[in-house]
């Protein structure tokens, strides 16, 4: 997956479509990534002993097709490329060609 946990992406599609945030989650395996404030579902928690039974909001996960990486430099929607620098390969924006 060319999209990692901390990367700032934009909703593409769907219905959180133009909403950025931050991925606080990468599921590979699944193709799949959980991205704060997007996919916002409710979970019922039960009682304990020593706390009341709540609804509580989290991220549910989304298609990673789904969102596009935020370039870094121009704040909009952009693909992902490799560039090799030296032994290592490095992430760059397509469309500046900063390194992400």
């Amino acid at each position: 997956m060319k999209i990692k946990k901390g990367d700032e992406v934009i909703v593409i599609t769907g219905k959180y479509k133009g909403v950025k945030g931050k991925v606080l989650e990468s599921r590979p395996a699944e193709s799949r990534i959980v991205v704060a404030g997007v996919g916002r579902t409710k979970r019922h928690v039960k009682p304990t002993q020593d706390k009341p039974g709540h609804i509580k909001e989290v991220e549910a996960p989304i298609h990673v097709s789904n969102v596009a990486l935020v370039d870094p430099q121009t704040k909009k929607a952009t693909r992902v490329g490799y560039k090799l620098d030296g032994n290592r390969k490095i992430r760059i924006a397509k469309k500046s060609g900063t390194e992400v």
